[in-house]
């Protein structure tokens, strides 16, 4: 039974996905059953890598949509609008649905998911977070029977591309980005990834599926690496750690509404050099998930490319052409019943906790006068809020200053930022230089 295929996007994942469509010898049987029969491109006139039927190609993306002969719309075009009104026009016209689109998931996930489920067709987004790393599946499926305590990842490949070879080389963030961008691995403009908005549509994505339902993505507190400095890489690998840029989700408490109350947040994170995304490194991703009865399940591998990604869409894919070939025959009438664990279906309300309510270990770098009874006088202001320090260190600074760092026990979010506003105030102090989590 041929599957007619509608691709809206033909860049470096929809070519991807074209290129296993086109070759289906030695993958599995139901590629043979996928046929590529629309195409929506921006240019008509651009060279393409592959040979394809020029009468597939169309500008207009609403035509692949429509097309009687496509029965499943592959969004992987990128972008907010027109994605976003492309998908659910093709849920409206019963067409299921394969995006890699994080930015639109991340955003308007329920939305989407409503229609889809009045509709009785699936959406499925395996290659919207990781690449080619089997993560969404698992955590819809593998992993159900769990209560997911904790997910932690590095899931931007460029920035831990970056953050790896400020650590193995003592280069500075602007140096490392240039080259990231000659090589491709950095956008032109790399805000998206630097910044940590793209790890935080991510991480919104997986809380959703975690914990059972979507929280509100802008409220997402995000630091990227854009304002690390490489002294805070030599000082946390002094002290044992490396810098990963993670994306955390977890849960730290129950409403007596039945509410999950969750900690979600993108920042700069020193990382125990024994912890396992500790050795993660290049472009690679991994997300770390921790649960109860499973433990610590870790899944790691390329987290971004045309390969990897395509690979996930078209995994997608197979997942509803096979569910079409098992029920191939049925002749129940009304909508289709969805498989709820497939269709990833809300069950309980989440929110963010209450910034005061989270609890954080950190890392706080200080410039100082480089005088007697300093250390005692910052020990003093985080005692003042009961905060427990881990260690203290002093480290050689420039012209009569001092550079003393920190570390912290847990301590909850108001508390230490009390710590902070009191000891920015001593007069020995000349800067609180940087401030970054630690697991």
């Amino acid at each position: 039974m041929t599957i007619g295929i509608g691709l809206l996007g033909l860049g470096t994942v929809g070519a991807g996905v074209a290129g296993i469509l086109a070759t289906p010898e030695g993958r599995h049987p139901l590629v043979a059953e996928l046929a590529l029969r629309r195409v929506a491109v921006r240019d008509l006139s651009r060279p393409r890598p592959l040979d394809l039927d020029p009468a597939l190609l169309t500008t207009d993306a609403e035509a692949v949509v429509d097309d009687p002969a496509v029965d499943l719309v592959v969004e992987v075009m990128g972008g907010l609008e027109p994605a976003r009104s492309l998908i659910l026009r093709a849920i409206a016209a019963g067409k299921p649905v394969v995006t890699a689109n994080k930015a639109v998931i991340a955003r308007y996930g329920d939305e989407i998911a409503a229609a889809a489920a009045a509709r009785g067709v699936y959406v499925l987004i395996e290659a919207a977070v990781g690449g080619g790393i089997p993560i969404i599946e698992p955590l819809k499926q593998s992993l159900g029977s769990n209560r997911i305590q904790r997910v932690s990842g590095i899931i931007n490949g460029t920035t831990n591309y970056i953050l790896s070879r400020m650590a193995s080389e003592g280069a500075a963030y602007g140096d490392v980005l240039a080259d990231a961008q000659r090589l491709g691995y950095a956008e032109a403009d790399p805000a998206a990834d630097v910044e940590g908005g793209d790890a935080a549509d991510k991480i919104a994505i997986l809380a959703g599926l975690a914990y059972g339902g979507a929280i509100e993505r802008a409220q997402i507190p995000t630091e990227g690496i854009h304002r690390l400095e490489a002294r805070d890489v030599d000082y946390a690998d002094q002290l044992g750690f490396a810098v990963k840029l993670l994306a955390v989700a977890q849960h730290v408490g129950t409403a007596t509404d039945g509410t999950a109350e969750l900690d979600v947040s993108v920042n700069p994170t020193l990382v125990p050099r024994d912890h396992p995304l500790a050795g993660v490194h290049g472009v690679n991703n991994a997300i770390l998930v921790e649960g109860d009865p499973v433990g610590r399940v870790m899944f790691y591998g390329p987290g971004a490319g045309a390969g990897p990604t395509a690979s996930a869409v078209v995994a997608d894919i197979l997942n509803i052409a096979g569910i079409r070939a098992a029920t191939a025959g049925s002749s129940a009438e009304g909508t289709p019943q969805l498989d709820p664990l497939l269709a990833a279906s809300r069950w309980r309300p989440c929110r963010l906790a209450a910034a005061g309510a989270t609890v954080k270990r950190n890392y706080v770098r200080l410039q100082t006068s480089d005088e007697a009874g300093v250390i005692g006088k910052i020990g003093s202001c985080f005692g003042a809020e009961a905060i427990s320090i881990r260690s203290i260190v002093q480290f050689e600074g420039q012209e009569g200053q001092a550079e003393i760092v920190v570390l912290t026990h847990e301590v909850p979010e108001d508390r230490f930022r009390a710590a902070l506003a009191a000891i920015a105030a001593l007069k020995e102090v000349k800067a609180i230089a940087a401030s970054l989590r630690t697991l």
